[in-house]
Formats: structure tokens, sequence, C-alpha cells
């Protein structure tokens, strides 16, 4: 007879075992241990089954961070790096929902009946135009026809607060900016949100259903979803308000007990926090002899704690690719995936479901990441839904707001294109109060980069509206606000203390303000203090300052906690409003902008 794996108690992909226990003894059980085919037996009986056999195996595809990626994205952001055997890397042009659409549906064929779809969150928010224009319709109306079957929350479906992610799930027209379509309201998602540890402050209660499970010929898999707790700190204050974001672990280990008592044994948790493998290349072995820890940041700890009574965790928020293991609890180990972001690639998990146990054997648990190459054809219902929507959204997205002479980057300690945004929403200040001296900008709040070559028919060197919004697509407002300059030191200094000491977040800053960042040092020391200074002259610490911030940074956003004591409030229009008056009162055809120096912050290391 031959020996069946243990179910629920042992992780290792399959492979990695055999090859691990090579000239040993076991070698021949464990062999066994995974039938050949596992699934449905056909009777001899024309059309008819026999009764199943014991071990199904269940295919999980995953993404996450999707973002309203429809059209492929651009730049650094629709590639992915691949480590070969040799140790060389290649680049891949990836991404595009009509190339993921074809990559998922080929990727069912194997095991179509017993396939699930599921996603880590983000899928909405911080949107190219074609779908943030739209508030989203048209991404959802994508993951409808990409047949997803269930996502967790991100902190991005909060953008624009729980009232519209409720319209998302639900359906229904905008209830500012109406019906798109004339005579078509919009129906909602035919997936459902998971936001397990997002409560109303009132009723104590989830938002939005905290788990789903998902049904086939006996085969039961539960699915809990949650977003990172620490949401209200990168989340815009409106969108949060009256709810309350709950400790991650602690509410998928209640309701992995609570799915138990239901008798759903199989439960995969989807965990909108991520962590950051010690490579960028999206195949890269975090288990491999040799790579060290293999793979840090939030989840780890998250994963450790995680009750064994979960079976494998679907990841996001980092926008990095891993396929890793993790020891649970009871130190056996357990998949973690994570798919990068943009639909830049899938993760496909074998997941083998014993149906005497109800339960996951882990011993053959198999996970790796694909790339979605562009090189497949593309899926004709999804090219049909992003012209219908490119074609409403022409007439705004075209529209030529500046010109570039080069790339303008968004990356760096202190980016091109950070400094260019400052610059901008101190202009903007200076409109609204002569007596405005510096401008700040927090880097997450920079989706992408300005592009000299054309992405349509715009020629190169032109900034169209469409480009700007990716750039800036959050539509916060410019704020203004008096610090004193201790205020001011502060504000720097928590760059790199605080929920930003052990991955800062340097602000992007206006023309005129420079400091020393001394990354030798430690805590806030990191900030030279005395090297701070405004137009050349040392900061006063008992001089008031106007400071320019969007809406975010004014609300205390990012853990600048500083930036939301300010006083004097005055609201301006909106960022991008900002940028694009910028671009056109400071660039043309024949004397485009050139990317700033990026030399305000002196960087020692």
């Amino acid at each position: 007879m031959s020996v069946k794996p243990q179910p629920h108690r042992s992780r290792r992909r399959t492979q990695r075992i055999l090859a691990a226990a090579a000239g040993l003894a076991t070698v021949g059980a464990l062999a066994a241990a995974i039938p050949a085919t596992a699934g449905e037996t056909k009777s001899e009986k024309p059309g008819g089954y026999n009764k199943p056999s014991r071990y199904q195996d269940v295919q999980l595809l995953s993404f996450n961070d999707l973002h309203g990626n429809l059209e492929p994205p651009s730049g650094s952001s629709g590639r992915v790096t691949k480590v070969h055997e040799d140790g060389h890397t290649e680049t891949i042009n990836a991404g595009g929902v009509e190339y993921l659409a074809t990559h998922l549906r080929e990727a069912r064929k194997s095991n179509n009946k017993y396939s699930i779809t599921a996603a880590g969150g983000d899928m909405v928010g911080a949107s190219p135009l074609v779908s943030g224009l739209f508030h989203d319709e048209p991404t959802i109306e994508a993951l409808n026809k990409l047949d997803l079957d269930v996502t967790s929350v991100g902190n991005h479906e909060f953008d624009e607060g729980a009232k519209e992610l409720g319209r998302l799930q639900k359906g229904g027209c905008h209830p500012t900016d109406g019906c798109y379509i004339e005579g078509k309201k919009f129906k909602g998602a035919d997936f459902p949100y998971l936001a397990a540890n997002v409560l109303d402050e009132k009723t104590k209660k989830p938002i939005l259903k905290p788990y789903w499970v998902w049904k086939q010929n006996g085969v039961k898999v539960g699915f809990i979803g949650v977003t990172l707790e620490d949401t209200p700190g990168i989340v815009s204050a409106e969108g949060v308000k009256g709810l309350k974001f709950k400790d991650e672990v602690e509410t998928i280990n209640k309701y992995a007990k609570l799915l138990e008592k239901q008798g759903v044994k199989s439960v995969v948790a989807l965990i909108h926090e991520g962590g950051f493998p010690a490579s960028t290349a999206y195949n890269y072995d975090c288990d491999s002899p040799g790579a060290g820890d293999g793979i840090s940041g939030p989840i780890v700890d998250i994963a450790k704690n995680i009750t064994p009574k979960v079976d494998a965790l679907v990841t996001g928020h980092t926008h990095t690719a891993y396929a890793c293991t993790i020891n649970d609890p009871s130190g056996k180990p357990r998949t973690v995936t994570s798919a990068a972001s943009f639909g830049r690639l899938y993760t496909d998990t074998t997941l083998t479901y014993d149906r005497w146990t109800g339960d996951i054997a882990r011993t053959a648990v198999d996970s790796a990441n694909h790339v979605v190459t562009r090189d497949v054809p593309k899926a004709a219902d999804m090219t049909e839904l992003i012209k219908k929507w490119n074609t409403l959204a022409a007439p705004i997205g075209n529209r030529a707001i500046g010109h570039i002479s080069a790339d303008i980057a968004p990356t760096g300690t202190e980016s091109p294109l950070g400094d260019l945004i400052a610059d901008a929403q101190l202009a903007h200040g200076k409109e609204l109060d002569p007596e405005t001296d510096l401008a700040l900008m927090n880097p997450g709040g920079i989706r992408t980069g300005l592009t000299y070559a054309a992405t349509g028919g715009e020629g190169d060197g032109v900034v169209t509206f469409a480009e700007g919004f990716a750039v800036q697509p959050f539509a916060n407002t410019v704020n203004l606000q008096d610090f004193t300059g201790v205020q001011l030191i502060k504000v720097l200094q928590e760059q790199v203390t605080g929920a930003n000491a052990a991955a800062p977040k340097i602000l992007q800053v206006s023309d005129g303000l420079t400091y020393t960042l001394d990354l030798t040092k430690t805590g806030a020391d990191r900030v030279v203090a005395d090297s701070v200074k405004l137009n050349g002259a040392a900061i006063d610490p008992a001089a008031t300052y106007r400071v320019a911030t969007n809406s975010f940074l004014a609300g205390g956003g990012d853990g600048f906690t500083t930036l939301g004591l300010g006083t004097n409030d005055l609201v301006g229009s909106d960022d991008l409003a900002a940028l694009e008056k910028y671009l056109t009162a400071n660039s043309s055809a024949t004397n485009p902008i050139s990317p700033p120096a990026a030399n305000r912050i002196t960087v020692v290391q």
C-alpha cells in the first residue's frame, strides 16, 4: 500500500524534498506520498466517474497590486527581471490585462474545474487615467471578465472612502459623476472583496465580508482577507474616517478558527502586506541553499505568527515578487507568495486537497511566479473594454499640458520628478499666498515618471494630461500651513524616525531648501540640523515658515505627524492642476523643461 502525505503538518515543494532526500531510505516512501495524478478517476462506464480519489489538486492563480493598470504599464513599471542559471539577468516587458487574461485562461486549462483565482488587494487606486478618471469602474469590469473569484482589500481601496468601496462591490452609478454610459448602470464586482480586519467604528463589525469559501464537488477552501493594520497611516484621513483597522494576525487566527468550526479546514489568507526578497528577479528562489534569509519585511513576522490552520498566504503591498516558504508557529514551512504589481506576473500554486481530512497536504504544495508576457494574443474582450473607456477618456487625456527634454525619473533618495512636483506646489502656494516659503512632497504620492518618448500620437517630449494623471492620480489638494523652524526640522527628522525609522521616507523638496542627510548616523541625527537652510540662510527655530504640502501630508500621513499640527490652513487647487499649470507656464515645444538636477539634499552614505 502506498504511503500518502501527512495532512497539514509539513510543507516543501515536492521536488525539493525529493532532491534533499536522495540516497536516504525514505525516498521510496516519500516519492509514493504524492500521487502521480490527483483528482477524479475516470469510470469504465462511458461518461461516468468513479468516486473521486483521496487527493485532489486545486489550482490557485493569484496576483496583487494591479492599481487599475489595464493597458501595458510603461517604463520600468512594465518590466520584470529574470535570473538565469548561469547568473546573467534578462529584462522582460510584461503586463496589460489583454495579456493577463490570455495567460490566466491558458493556465486554467490544465485544471479548469478545480481552479481558483484570487488577489491580494490594491486592485484599484492610484490608477492610470483610463480607469482612474471613471473611479475605477473599468478595472472592476475587467476583473469580472478575468473571472476573479475573490480578493482582499488593500490600502488603496480606501482612497475614496468606505462608501465608494461599497459601491464598487455592490454597483450603482457614482454619486456625483453619475453614470458614464447613458442608460447603463454600473453593476459592481462579481467577486467578493474581503475586509476581515476593517471594522465600522460604530457597529464593531467588518464593513465587508471577512471570509469566503470556494466549493467544488466536496472540496472546500476558505479565504480570509485583510489589509495592513497601518492603512490609516498611508491613506488620507477622510478615506478611513469611521473605520478601525485591526491586527492582521489576530484577525486571521480568529476567522481560521471560525472556518474550522464550520468544517472548512483548508484555508488561504489574502494579506495586503508584504516583504522584500533578497533579489529583484521574479524567479529568485527564496528557499535555495545559500539564499540566506531569502525574504525580509513585515510579512515575515506575520507569517510566523499566523495559525498553522492557514495553509498558504497570498500577499502584496510591497510590489515585489516571491514564492517562498516561511515557517508557521509550529515550525513547519508554509508557502508565501506575491506577484509584484501592475499585472506583470501571476502566481500559480498547486494545493493538494486531502478529501479524507478536508485539509491541504502541505508536502504537495508547489508555487511559482509566471511572467505576463506580451508575445501572446490579446484577449479580444479586454481589447474591446479598453477601447470603450479610452474613447470616453480621450478628449481629456490627450490634451497636452507641457513639454520635457528628457525622461524625468521618480526614483532616487531625491528624484528629479519629486523636485519638479515640489516646485509646482511651491509656485501654486505663492499664487495663494506670496509669503509661501517652501513645499514638501511625499515620495509615495509619485506613482510613475514622465517619459520623453511618445506613448500615443502626441509626439516625443509632449506631456499629456493622461501622463500627468498617472504621476499624481490621488486628487489631493495643495494645502498651506504655518510651522515654526523647530517644527520644520522635526518634520525632516520624521523622515528617518518613528514610523519611518526602519524604511525612511524622504520628502521631496522645492528649490531653495537644502540640507544634508547623513545615513552613516542613526535616528534623528541622520538629518544634520545645522545644515538645513532656506535660500542659503539657516533655519531660525523661532521663525514661522509657510509650507505647501498635499492634503495627505497636511493630515499627518506617512508618519509625518508634525505636518498634521500646522496652523493658518489654506486649501488650494488639486495637486495635478498645480502640476499642469506649472508645466504649461514653464515649458513649450521650443523650450522644454529639463530634468531637475536633484541636488537639494546632500546624501552621505
